[in-house]
């Protein structure tokens, strides 16, 4: 039967002419679904873009003030978008040497050491933080995490807004994403290559560490990569810790210790966003058009880093038959 199919060009031109009616609605809808995401992406880019636009023709506005400049005050014509960099920064910094440990340790420790049972439990259990609204984290740090930090490092080093409650909250809101991602990356991996482990002597720790997270490096990076976007994006838990003004600093006059003190606040572009974007702006003011520019930057920012996931994954993928 099958030499038959093999060899009769009319009866597989048959069989591939009597496609079913649904598989093609599904295809149509897999398609839909498709450019719509790919419409959806590009239109917030023109939107991002065409309002941006406005801003940058505005006469106060230059191009390579906003690239290098390190003072953001729109209200004295200053439009250095450093300020609010460096406050977007030092938060995701902050979160990712939260994040990545724990969040890695928990994907070890759920991917090689824990029993089905456990790992039934505590898995569900770690992603319920991701249900949590961000407006709670972010009242978590306000209310527990800064009072805590104000009393380990005193209340006159540490002020009532800083990046660094900020930073620790936003990485432990981030944790479920790189422990999620990070145990399906080392689950991956072929379990030939921990019993060849164990074969040549290798203790539990051993397989864990130098054979199965070097074989998932790929995976984890790129889950690191995203952690960082989410990070990146993070609006509610900045704006309510962190603070409501940038940190405006001027190269060789203010110190490295001020300019990247995490005790201090610091606005992000996220929470910059929000909270002028809540006020009452009239359309086509250059603090309208700003929350667009700084809106494009933070979007360019995210889709390099999400190509740059996409990158590692590609470069430094294993593939195991």
């Amino acid at each position: 039967m099958t030499d038959q199919l093999t060899h009769d060009p009319g009866m597989r031109q048959t069989l591939k002419g009597k496609r079913r009616t649904s598989e093609k609605i599904i295809l149509i809808g897999l398609f839909a679904c498709g450019a719509i995401s790919i419409a959806t992406t590009l239109g917030i880019l023109w939107e991002l873009g065409k309002e941006s636009l406005l801003f940058f023709q505005d006469p106060q506005v230059s191009l390579w003030e906003y690239l290098s400049g390190t003072i953001w005050q729109p209200q004295a014509g200053s439009f250095g978008i450093w300020p609010l960099v460096l406050g977007t920064f030092l938060i995701t910094l902050i979160a990712l040497s939260v994040a990545v440990p724990i969040g890695l340790a928990a994907a070890i420790y759920l991917s090689e050491y824990a029993s089905q049972r456990v790992r039934g439990f505590f898995k569900p259990a770690l992603e319920v933080l991701v249900g949590i609204p961000t407006v709670v984290f972010g009242f978590f740090a306000v209310t527990f995490m800064t009072p805590l930090l104000r009393d380990i490092f005193g209340a006159n080093v540490v002020g009532f807004f800083n990046v660094l409650s900020a930073g620790i909250v936003v990485g432990i809101l981030i944790i479920p994403l790189v422990s999620s991602l990070s145990e399906d990356a080392l689950s991956a991996v072929p379990d030939s290559l921990r019993q060849a482990a164990y074969g040549l002597g290798a203790s539990k720790l051993e397989v864990s560490l130098r054979v199965v997270v070097p074989a998932a490096l790929s995976g984890i990076a790129a889950g690191v990569v995203i952690a960082m976007s989410r990070a990146v994006g993070e609006t509610m838990v900045v704006t309510l810790a962190a603070g409501a003004a940038p940190r405006n600093f001027t190269l060789g006059d203010d110190p490295l210790s001020y300019i990247l003190s995490p005790f201090e606040a610091g606005q992000a572009m996220t929470g910059y966003i929000v909270i002028t974007a809540s006020g009452d702006l009239a359309y086509n003011t250059i603090d309208y058009n700003s929350i667009f520019a700084i809106g494009l930057t933070l979007f360019l920012m995210t889709l390099g880093l999400n190509s740059m996931s996409r990158r590692i994954v590609k470069r430094y993928r294993q593939v195991y038959e």
